[in-house]
């Protein structure tokens, strides 16, 4: 079955980095990446790489290259980021054959300890100067995040796919219209929009010794700062939730005041991103990576598991856990 990567073969690979004069040792090694193919690799002066090839027509030419200027735009301002490689003519995406691809120094490392006071308070640190910095000019080709109209068409995705069964999508539907309304009510201030990371969770946080630098800017879009904080800490147990993020609050608010009038949108953007996780593994289904990495997504199981998840999400959204 034909799919976008079908044609990315190891020597394709190969020729499209050796293309902007770069010359791999061995084969480079593929990384867990499911929307873009993500590769490792060591030049012949033993520098370390990482080479994105982007999913064929998810993106713009103009909505990668915003991404890229954002990373170097904040790399120069000192924020601990992993910025884009580019050549003699500054250029940080390039073609070869179909495939649009870009190159980033590796960064090694593990995610935080988050009952390290030192660590959220460092995390904290790194997020208000991204957000110091992403606040100066806005996006003009990234996505804006849009909770009512974007999950109305996450919900139409999910009931147009072959996995659920008849009563799964009369309470699906239900559930997801139940929090469509309360998602149509919630009034985000358009002053708070800035430029964020959009996928800031601790697996694209990366450091050594309290020392980090954030990765995969790939869903960078306009939205409230708030994003790029709640996933970042478990909501489980509220008093070390909120112990953990009065930590974070410090690091902070070294740079620029913490968004706590944005509170409220934590319960919303969790249910939003519940959502639309489940409706883009659906889209993406015909990528033989996706059934590999994700097989339980054709069983009966997962869908109950799912409505029953969303189901619980919406008496967060009527009484939120951050309340708690």
């Amino acid at each position: 079955m034909s799919h976008p990567f079908s044609t990315l073969s190891p020597d394709v690979v190969m020729s499209a980095i050796e293309s902007v004069g770069i010359w791999p040792v061995g084969e480079p090694f593929a990384l867990n990446s499911y929307e873009n193919r993500v590769l490792m690799f060591r030049d012949e002066d033993g520098g370390r790489w990482v080479v994105k090839f982007y999913r064929p027509e998810r993106w713009s030419n103009e909505a990668i290259q915003e991404e890229h200027d954002f990373l170097t735009e904040v790399a120069q301002a000192g924020v601990p980021v992993v910025a884009p490689w580019r050549d003699d003519q500054h250029a940080s995406l390039h073609t070869f054959e179909t495939f649009r691809f870009t190159l980033f120094p590796q960064c090694s490392g593990q995610a935080p300890e988050l009952d390290d006071p030192a660590q959220l308070f460092a995390l904290g640190e790194v997020l208000g100067q991204l957000h110091e910095v992403a606040a100066r000019r806005p996006f003009h080709h990234r996505e804006t995040l849009r909770l009512g109209p974007d999950v109305s068409d996450a919900e139409r995705r999910v009931v147009a796919s072959p996995w659920l069964n008849d009563h799964q999508v009369r309470a699906y539907q239900r559930v997801v219209g139940k929090i469509r309304e309360r998602l149509d009510d919630v009034a985000v201030d358009a002053d708070s929009m800035i430029r964020t990371h959009g996928d800031c969770h601790l697996g694209n946080v990366l450091g050594r010794e309290g020392a980090f630098k954030l990765v995969d800017f790939d869903d960078c879009l306009t939205a409230p700062a708030i994003q790029d904080v709640w996933m970042l800490l478990p909501m489980e147990q509220p008093q070390q939730w909120r112990a953990q993020l009065s930590e974070m609050v410090e690091g902070y608010e070294e740079t620029r005041p913490f968004p706590h009038q944005q509170m409220s949108l934590i319960e919303p953007l969790r249910a939003y991103r519940l959502i639309r996780h489940a409706a883009w593994l659906v889209d993406r289904w015909e990528d033989p990576a996706f059934p590999r990495a994700f097989p339980w997504l054709a069983e009966a199981g997962y869908w109950d598991q799912h409505i029953r998840q969303l189901e619980q999400q919406l008496l967060h959204l009527e009484s939120p856990l951050w309340l708690a």
